[in-house]
């Protein structure tokens, strides 16, 4: 054998997991009816604009040993499997000529999922409206799905029910109904849900962003589970037992497999047990989005969650700077729920949940309300609280064992936590206002500058004594969106100012336990700077942030380029306490890539620091 053979058969190799997604997925078995097939065919162009290279080593698609750089073998597979577009009702119906060659052999799944936006509410036309499944990768006992979008309009797109017609990919007539993905959206979903990630938040992350010229592209999504409540719920909708059943079980099955739980049932004793763990988890997953402040739109259909509780579908996902809980999404037909309706809403998917359970396990379809009472939809809010006070004790910068410390003291943390909500949750002046993609009326305070700042002023100038001057904090917390007349102190601004302080003191005296306070402020003042960086980037940051490295491909900025600066955006946010992360992920800051842009992009950062 020669040796370019030789190494042709090595690079097969190295790159083979890759031809696991070849279309098929489990869904399809389970049940027939919840997808739509479509023949795919590969457009074998496109450039490789973002490549998650940890993610490839987590789900073994790349060796663990490949350097963090693009190969042309490499890029050569990544376009072979995800550089596709689907043959759809459109193509068909007008005789579309397309070369065999370049058609792939198996069909790709678009699924059925509940949708709020579809005229239809029992799931009959929603789903998938411009994305298909790749398929599965198992690697060390994990299974990962993979599905991309941007591949072209389904005819379970809210366009092309509205249409009533097969539409064209590409085309605009209708909203939602274009089938392909702008390239923006998907910088701005890479970069987001990598950050997400490294916060410790359950979340679908990128493996792959294809440019293919023209502002648009294909993102390929990856997750131990890409499955949706709303999956689901169509089949509870429909009162499809046979279905639910199924899918149901396939998803515990799934958590089973991948370690995320471990039953103690058996048979249908597992339903209800199962509800149980869906509870904790969402639970779990919407205080951590409550107190960091990230706006999810979530609802009860259970469209834009994971189906264990976590981030999909960032087009609408933001990270405020400041607790803007009023803030708004304009869905054109409908405006979103807010910061503090996420956890209503994450109880009421919890709530449908265990109505699905109890109708698997004696066939009867009860009323949903007839479950807001139930012990597991009673359980969610006791979780949720504890988990709030742990994620808000965390943010803070006290370790897991001076969290347990302070929370045996009774009723404290409550204490800290009503003059904390005071200043977190006030609002300037004045009515909501219009914002770019919504409205919003903005918070007053950012008590995240005064959570890293504190620590370290009682720590220079002595813990006993010491306390922060009334003006000086509130010159601190004071947000750039207060008015001239919200920058005024008066004499309730002075009480809560020395009660917050107050209680802080009693929460790091709680913690030490029996340390003295001031052995362990040295660890709160680096964990609470870590956590509550100005660094953070925010929704309008991220929005600004990808229209400049769009305006400097189209100045000529190489491409390759584009995976170096996202890299370090990713980089700047890693190293948060007690996040356990792959040991693919670079410990050391790389090579700075060109500086002036990078520059430029940390002074968008800052700009944006407190906004939506």
């Amino acid at each position: 054998m020669g040796a370019k053979n030789i190494r042709t058969a090595q690079e097969s190799t190295t790159y083979a997991r890759f031809d696991q997604l070849d279309g098929h997925h489990p869904w399809m078995d389970i049940i027939p009816d919840g997808h739509i097939p479509y023949k795919v065919r590969e457009l074998r162009t496109g450039e490789i604009a973002y490549f998650n290279f940890v993610l490839a080593k987590e789900m073994g698609l790349i060796p663990s040993t490949h350097p963090q750089q693009m190969t042309s073998e490499l890029k050569e597979k990544i376009i072979q499997t995800f550089s596709l577009q689907i043959i759809n009702e459109y193509d068909e119906l007008n005789n579309r000529r397309i070369d065999p060659s370049t058609i792939k052999p198996k069909s790709y799944m678009a699924s059925r999922y509940l949708q709020l936006q579809h005229s239809n509410k029992q799931g009959k036309t929603s789903g998938d409206g411009r994305g298909i499944w790749n398929g599965t990768v198992e690697y060390r006992g994990k299974v990962w799905d993979v599905s991309s979008r941007g591949t072209g309009v389904t005819r379970l797109s809210p366009g092309a029910v509205e249409a009533n017609r097969p539409l064209k990919t590409g085309g605009t007539e209708f909203g939602y109904g274009c089938g392909q993905a702008e390239i923006d959206e998907l910088y701005g979903a890479a970069i987001l849900a990598e950050i997400m990630h490294l916060q410790g938040i359950h979340t679908e992350r990128v493996l792959c962003i294809i440019d293919l010229g023209k502002g648009y592209g294909i993102g390929v999504r990856a997750a131990p589970n890409l499955l949706r409540p709303a999956h689901l719920f169509l089949y509870l909708k429909q009162n499809r037992l046979k279905d639910l059943k199924n899918g149901f079980e396939y998803l515990m099955q799934r958590q089973i497999k991948n370690g995320k739980w471990h039953p103690k049932s058996r048979g249908t004793n597992r339903y209800m047990e199962f509800c149980e763990y869906i509870g904790k988890s969402f639970a779990n997953f919407t205080a951590q989005l409550d107190i960091d402040y990230i706006f999810a739109w979530l609802d009860w259909d259970g469209d834009n969650v994971l189906a264990d509780a976590g981030i999909i579908d960032y087009g609408s996902v933001r990270q405020f700077g400041i607790r803007h809980d009023r803030y708004r999404y304009d869905d054109v037909e409908r405006f979103s729920t807010n910061l503090n309706e996420q956890r209503q809403k994450a109880r009421l998917i919890v709530q449908v949940f265990v109505q699905i359970a109890d109708y698997l396990k004696t066939g009867k379809k009860n009323p949903m309300k007839d479950y807001s009472k139930h012990p597991i939809v009673q359980q969610f809010n006791v979780q949720f609280a504890q988990a709030r006070a742990h994620r808000l004790l965390y943010r803070m910068g006290f370790s897991e064992t001076q969290r347990k410390n302070i929370l045996k003291e009774k009723d404290l943390f409550n204490q800290f936590d009503k003059e904390f909500s005071y200043f977190e949750r006030a609002k300037v002046s004045g009515n909501e206002q219009k914002v770019p993609d919504g409205v919003n009326h903005p918070a007053l305070f950012n008590v995240r500058s005064l959570l890293k700042e504190l620590p370290e002023f009682l720590f220079k100038n002595g813990f006993n004594s010491a306390l922060m001057p009334e003006d000086i904090f509130f010159k601190k917390i004071l947000s750039s969106f207060a008015k001239s007349h919200d920058a005024r102190m008066g004499s309730k601004h002075k009480g809560n100012i020395q009660n917050f302080q107050r209680l802080y003191k009693m929460l790091v005296i709680a913690a030490s336990g029996k340390q003295k306070p001031e052995q362990i402020l040295p660890g709160i003042i680096q964990r609470a700077q870590k956590l509550n960086s100005e660094n953070r980037i925010t929704g309008n940051a991220l929005i600004q942030i990808v229209n400049e490295i769009i305006a400097q491909l189209k100045k000529g900025m190489p491409i390759k380029e584009v995976q170096q600066i996202i890299d370090q955006l990713i980089f700047a946010q890693s190293g948060m306490p007690e996040v356990h992360v792959s040991k693919y992920f670079d410990q050391k800051p790389r090579l700075m890539t060109r500086a002036d842009l990078y520059g430029k992009i940390l002074n968008l950062v800052s700009e944006h620091k407190e906004d939506i």
